[in-house]
């Protein structure tokens, strides 16, 4: 397993392929694409790292939801919800890439929890 976590190096890659599968409706693999950073970083206190763990949460909320586990992707939601406002209180080069990555997320729950 630890093989999966050297296949993607940066944070920029990282964030394009969770991206790229979130839009593809491949959930799992979005987990997976974030997983691979955060990973070898979770027992940090960073808010980066943390926001990382939320956005991983998304993709888990969404995987659920589509094996029509609604109620159990409840918490993984909450999780996400949870780790959100870590986002403002990042600077840096990449907050403008997790600033899309939250509308993207709040997209997909509009449609796929519309009542939400």
């Amino acid at each position: 397993m630890a093989e999966e976590f050297t296949s993607i190096t940066t944070i920029t890659q990282a964030c394009e392929a969770f991206v790229l599968s979130l839009k593809e409706e491949r959930y799992y693999d979005a987990h997976e694409d974030l997983e691979a950073l955060w990973f070898p970083r979770r027992f940090e206190d960073d808010d980066e790292v943390k926001l990382w763990k939320g956005f991983i949460n998304a993709a888990v909320c969404f995987e659920l939801i589509k094996k029509g586990r609604a109620q159990a992707s409840l918490t993984a939601w909450k999780t996400y919800l949870k780790y959100l406002p870590r986002l403002e209180t990042l600077t840096g080069e990449h907050c403008e890439t997790y600033v899309k990555i939250v509308h993207l997320i709040e997209e997909i729950r509009s449609y796929q929890c519309p009542n939400s």
